[in-house]
This record gives C-alpha cells, structure tokens and sequence, in this order.
C-alpha cells in the first residue's frame, strides 16, 4: 500500500539502520584491554510515542461526517514536514482572523500525494459554513473527506508517529485490510498552539 503510511515505514527503517545492530557494529572498534565497561544504557527508541491512555481508539470503525473545510494547499520534504505545517497551521489562523471566521471542529493534515522524499497536503480546519467568498491562492475551502475509517490514536511529537505508523501497518496486515490512498491526521487542539511533544493525533485510515 502506498501513500503516507509506507514512507513512514520507510523513515522506520531509515532509522533503524542509522541505530541498529548494524549501525552498532560498525561503530564499534576492537576490543582492548581495561577495566570493564560500565552496563550499557538501557535501549531507548529515539521519538517513541507516550503511552496510549485508556480509551484510546485503534482501529476503531468510525463514519466522519460531511464537514466545511478551510485549508492551505502545500508541498514539503519528510525532513521538514512538521516545521512546514506549523507554518501552514499558523497562516490558516492569520487568515481566519482576518476574515472574522472561527473555527468549528478540529485541525487537519490531509496527506493528497507523496513520494520518497516529500507529500502534498492540504493543512486547515473545520468550519461551520461555506464561505460566502472562497479564497484564491495557496488557501482553498471545500469538503473534508467523509465516509468510513478506521481511528488510530497518537500521543507524542510528530517524528513519533513513524512508530504509530508501523503498528497501524501491523493491524491492517493481520486483518488483511486495504487503506485507501488518502490519510488524514486530526490534531485535537490548535497544532500551532500546543505542545509539540505532546500532541494527540487521531490518524484516520479510509479502507478499501
């Protein structure tokens, strides 16, 4: 399966190669003579996800309703992703201000194509209208997707969510499950506004 989950496993395998065994036993010179060595730190993932709380969703069958969508369209490299979408989420809220709209429901990341080295998306957030006036440009209104999904929930940064990802893979493998192209990552609270290593994503995967 393509699209955003499949590069996040290839970032999962990136880093494992960087740390693993390998990597490990590359670095490591020959043994010498000395004292010996001190136990060795305890085997940490870097960017692990915080634990999932009681009530967390994965793989849950939800219908996401027909929603008003404002969004900024866009274009990043995986190595700068989250620091283009901040910027993205932050431009969304300087043009909602400007044109007196609040927000209705939560902010989104719409993965709409990607490659081996970056994705477009669509960054924005629900509203309760159409606009009167659609704007041009990078900034566009429409729908948001609808229909059926599986939820997955996320706590953590957003480089974390490559481990969420693997596991989201994992859980459609053993229940043969086809995602369709197209994911969608629900922040809970403004993605500009909050924590970064604190975030809580729903990852919603439409299924063939």
């Amino acid at each position: 399966m393509s699209g955003a989950r499949s590069l996040r496993l290839a970032l999962v395998a990136a880093v494992w190669l960087a740390t693993g065994p390998l990597a490990l036993a590359q670095g490591t010179s020959a043994p010498k003579s000395g004292p010996t060595p001190a136990a060795p730190m305890p085997d940490i993932k870097p960017h692990a996800p915080l634990p999932a709380q009681p009530g967390d969703a994965f793989g849950e069958e939800v219908q996401l309703p027909d929603r008003n969508f404002v969004y900024i369209k866009g274009h990043t490299n995986w190595d700068t992703a989250f620091d283009t979408l901040i910027d993205a989420f932050k431009s969304l809220n300087d043009y909602l201000t400007k044109q007196n709209i609040k927000p209705a429901g939560p902010y989104l990341t719409i993965y709409t194509e990607t490659d081996d080295t970056g994705f477009s998306f669509q960054a924005g957030v629900i509203i309760a209208q159409p606009l009167a006036n659609p704007p041009k440009g990078d900034i566009a209104s429409g729908k948001a997707p609808a229909g059926k999904a599986l939820k997955f929930v996320h706590r953590g940064s957003y480089d974390s969510m490559d481990t969420t990802y693997e596991a989201i893979t994992n859980y459609l493998d053993d229940r043969n499950l086809e995602a369709q192209d197209l994911f969608i990552e629900e922040f809970t609270s403004d993605p500009a506004k909050s924590d970064p290593n604190s975030l809580i994503i729903n990852v919603y995967v439409p299924v063939k």
